[in-house]
């Protein structure tokens, strides 16, 4: 169970949402403006919108697998783990070949 919420965590953490929202707008961050998947480059290049949608997506990407991995076990300690795994996944995404987060 601990591998598997890390694991989760991980996957949550590598969802690109700066290019899913941005494609909302037919727009493709990496190579629009700074070519950053991010929040402030979504921003200038979809609208400040989809900008603000990243951001918060981006944030509960990482706090949600680890409010669940707390709420599932009384190991704070994996929590910990699990939203590090989060962070992990955004700056090494698998699904964009583990670059750029």
């Amino acid at each position: 169970m601990q591998l598997l919420l890390v694991v989760v965590g991980y996957l949550c953490g590598s969802v690109p949402f700066g290019v899913l929202l941005a494609r909302r707008a037919g727009v493709d961050p990496r190579v629009a403006g700074s070519g950053n998947i991010g929040a402030a480059n979504v921003a200038r290049a979809a609208g400040v919108g989809l900008g603000v949608m990243t951001l918060v997506a981006d944030a509960l990407k990482g706090a949600l697998p680890a409010l669940l991995a707390r709420a599932l076990t009384d190991r704070p300690a994996l929590a910990a783990a699990v939203g590090v795994a989060a962070f992990l996944g955004h700056l090494f995404p698998v699904t964009l070949g583990f670059a750029g987060g």
